[in-house]
This record gives structure tokens, sequence and C-alpha cells, in this order.
């Protein structure tokens, strides 16, 4: 059996509030963030750019093989990403990136290419990654994880405020029917289904607020064998703070 790795995985759909939760405990390990759902959106975003469509596979698994993707958090433990030295943190947060990151995530060639780029960003541990298969096929081995959940209908009315504030004009009937579709993509594919590992911790954030949610994890981190790991930079992380 494999030593538990320095690692938190915290898996869920979308909407469950994944992102908030691993900041946070990133915050306070003073460990490093690792959002795979940004390095998809990035993958998804160079698709858009060079004009590959979610119909042309072999293209998109080329693609996602041949990018430079890089992840920053700053002082304030914000995300930054960037693909082959650009900036795409805000490009990424579209309606239509989003859109096509969930086309791209169901083609196993370009899972394939980011779990690999993803066993090499955590290798030396210290990192809290988010994302729909982080416990069950990335990081297996590692020391502590998490399942989140949320209802259907609480998940959409996050994504719906969400949306609106960046500027997109959806309805919240719209953004229920494609979480919807989302949800029967991420648990139904044939590569790396979203399903909660075997010992996760389940957390249902529907009526907790971030800050609660956060309070529950690291409860459950402390009363964990790997509870309290040392603080300090991810050893995977070079002077300026990029993955």
């Amino acid at each position: 059996m494999s030593r538990p790795r320095p690692i938190v995985t915290i898996d869920g759909p979308s909407g469950c509030g994944k992102s908030t939760a691993a900041a946070g405990v990133a915050k306070a390990l003073g460990w490093c963030c690792l959002d795979t759902g940004a390095m998809y959106r990035a993958i998804a975003w160079r698709s858009l750019q060079a004009g590959v469509g979610a119909s042309d596979p072999r293209r998109l698994a080329a693609l996602a093989r041949r990018a430079r993707i890089t992840l920053r958090q700053d002082a304030r433990r914000r995300l930054h990403v960037a693909v082959n030295g650009r900036d795409v943190t805000r490009a990424i947060r579209t309606a239509a990136v989003a859109a096509r990151a969930s086309e791209i995530a169901v083609i196993p060639a370009v899972r394939r290419a980011l779990v690999t780029v993803q066993r090499r960003l955590g290798r030396h541990g210290r990192i809290v990654a988010e994302g729909r298969d982080l416990g069950t096929v990335v990081f297996p081995s590692a020391g502590w994880k998490v399942y989140l959940t949320a209802s259907t209908a609480v998940r959409a009315r996050r994504r719906w405020r969400e949306l609106r504030a960046a500027g997109a004009r959806l309805s919240y009937a719209q953004v229920l029917r494609e979480l919807g579709a989302r949800d029967r993509r991420d648990t139904r594919r044939a590569a790396s289904p979203l399903r909660r590992a075997p010992g996760a911790v389940v957390v249902d954030t529907s009526r907790r607020t971030p800050a609660q949610t956060l309070q529950t994890l690291l409860r459950h981190l402390k009363r964990h064998p790997i509870a309290l790991p040392w603080r300090g930079p991810g050893a995977n992380v070079d002077k300026k703070g990029w993955l």
C-alpha cells in the first residue's frame, strides 16, 4: 500500500465551492493550491484561439501536450494562470471557455496529457489540489481527501451569480440546464468519471457559507493522521511563486 503523501485533494461537481475551499485550506497550511479546473479552462481557451474544435480530439490532445500552463498565487493567494507565457486569468472565466472546457474534459487523451502535468506539479507534495478526479486518479495516495457536494439548485444559483458578476447575460434556467448537462458528462464519461474517492470526507455545502465550509474542513484535517503538517511554500514553487 502506498504511503500517504502530503497532499490534500478536494473533488466535487461544478458550483460546490471547491476553488474557494481549496484556496482557504492552502492558505491555512501554507501550501500551494492546484486548480485543475483552471488548467482545463486554459486548454479550452487555447483551443478557441487556435480554432481547434471539440470534435477533433487528436489535435486537442496535441495542443494540450504542447501548451505550457503555469499557475501562480500572489500575496493574497489569488490564482493567476498563464498559457505559453500569456496571462489568461480573466480570459478563461467566460461562459464560452467554460462550455468548451466541459466538452474537452471528456476526451481521454486530453485528460492523460493534463494528468501528467498535474502529477509533475504535485511530485513534492505540500499542495491542495481541487478538481473532479484528484483523489481517485491523479493523487490516489493523497494523505487527505475531501468530496464536496451541494444541491443542483444551489450550485446553479452560485454559478449564475458568478456569471452575472462577470457580465454574462444568462438566465438562471439556462445555467441550471447547462449545469445538469455538465454533471451528466462528468459522471458518465469513460475517462476518470467524477466520483467520491474511497475514504474521502464528504461535506455538503448547500447550507454552509464559504467560511463555514473552510472551518469544517480544517476541523476534519486536525483529526486526521497527517494533521498539522509543516508550513512553508511548496518545494515545487519557484522564487516568483509559479508552479
